[in-house]
């Protein structure tokens, strides 16, 4: 397997604010990428993270363990009009389905491009950024998946929910 490249000054910053924050990952050498889990106050209890490092940016993907049945083709038009209503107006990341699997993610890229590096507010909050966002739209998800709620339905409820 060939090693990847990425910038060890990135791979530092996230480490030291991963080990400072009690965080337990691991992270791959030969990859550049970090995994750790996170449990959540929300009806999706838990969150699996991947950070990939490379030259010049890191992206970071939450992973829902609640997957969408990639077979039932309702649900998968529901969850991709979901994704697409939660995404509209987002600042920083984006949901993504992957429609071959029914994988629901949370995505945020960063660019350090230019010799940049992220401070530990940047690593934290795109870190916390994804947590958030499935604590806020996890019980839309759930009800697209449990109950066949219309995408529109579920998205407006959770963004009513999460103004008040």
């Amino acid at each position: 397997m060939e090693k990847d490249e990425y910038s060890v000054e990135i791979v530092k910053v996230i480490k030291d604010f991963l080990t400072d924050d009690g965080w337990n990952y691991s992270f791959d050498e030969e990859s550049g990428e970090f995994k750790f889990g996170l449990r959540l106050k929300s009806k999706i209890k838990k969150i699996d993270y991947l950070i990939h490092v490379s030259d010049r940016d890191y992206v970071v993907y939450a992973f829902s363990p609640v997957e969408a049945d990639e077979d039932d083709r309702d649900m998968m038009r529901k969850m991709a009009e979901f994704v697409c209503r939660a995404n509209d107006g987002l600042i920083m990341g984006n949901f993504e389905l992957i429609m071959d699997e029914g994988k629901i993610i949370y995505k945020i890229y960063v660019d350090c491009d230019g010799g940049v590096t992220p401070s530990r507010e940047v690593v934290r909050n795109s870190i916390y950024c994804c947590a958030n966002m499935f604590e806020r739209y996890a019980p839309g998800i759930l009800d697209i998946i449990f109950s066949g709620t219309e995408a529109k339905d579920a998205v407006e409820k959770c963004e009513k929910e999460s103004d008040e």
